[in-house]
This record gives structure tokens, C-alpha cells and sequence, in this order.
């Protein structure tokens, strides 16, 4: 059975820096993409950054030039390194991956548990 585990996250004040990690584990035979999402209270969930490949990354026009979002262990953790925090980047943040368990199954769309950022101004 597939697992995303994340870890990082808590409080920081504006301007400071966190990093959220991710890491799947379980019957993968191939991610393509994996990402990190939030949800912010009232909100809908929206996509803050994704990485195709390990090495093709995207993101959202609110974080672009702060965070960046990184791949290691065959592909299998993702890290999202966040930088000049604002109290508007406060949400419970999630880990998304779109994995193949094997060559013959289709891609599933996985996520993790959920870790909460909160920034104070």
C-alpha cells in the first residue's frame, strides 16, 4: 500500500523560512509527479508547486521567486524549501503525488496527511 509521510512545517513569523518534506512509500513502480498543495480556512485546496519528471518544477504565481520545490531519493521525497513566509501562505498544507505501482496499472493520485504552516505578521 502506498504512503506519503510528511514532515516540516509549524510557526514562523513573516519573513521567515520553513521546509516541508515528503516522502512515498510502498509498491511504486514510477511517480511523475509529485507536489504540494494548501487549503487555506474558507478556502478551496489550490496547488502551490509541483515537480514533473524530478526535474521539471511549476508554481503558483503567489509563491513564485520564495519557494522552491525539489526532488531526492529516486524521486521518491519531495521537499519544498519556503522562504519569506507571508501571513497569507497560512494553511494546512498537503503532499500529492500521481504514482504507477506497477507497469500495467494506472496512475493514482495520492495524498498525505496534511501539515499545517502558520505565519504571523
Amino acid at each position: 500500500q502506498v504512503q506519503l509521510v510528511e514532515s516540516g512545517g509549524g510557526s514562523v513569523q513573516a519573513g521567515g523560512s520553513l521546509r516541508l518534506s515528503c516522502t512515498a512509500s510502498g509498491s511504486i513502480y514510477s511517480i511523475p509527479v509529485m507536489g504540494w498543495y494548501r487549503q487555506a480556512p474558507g478556502k478551496q485546496r489550490e496547488l502551490v508547486a509541483d515537480i514533473i519528471g524530478g526535474n521539471t518544477p511549476t508554481y503558483a504565481d503567489s509563491v513564485k521567486g520564495r519557494f522552491t520545490i525539489f526532488s531526492a531519493n529516486a524521486k521518491k521525497t519531495v521537499s519544498l524549501q519556503m522562504n519569506n513566509l507571508k501571513p497569507e501562505d497560512t494553511a494546512v498544507y498537503y503532499c500529492n503525488a500521481k504514482i504507477r505501482e506497477s507497469w500495467t496499472r494506472d496512475l493514482e493520485t495520492y495524498w498525505g496527511q496534511g501539515t499545517q504552516v502558520t505565519v504571523s505578521s
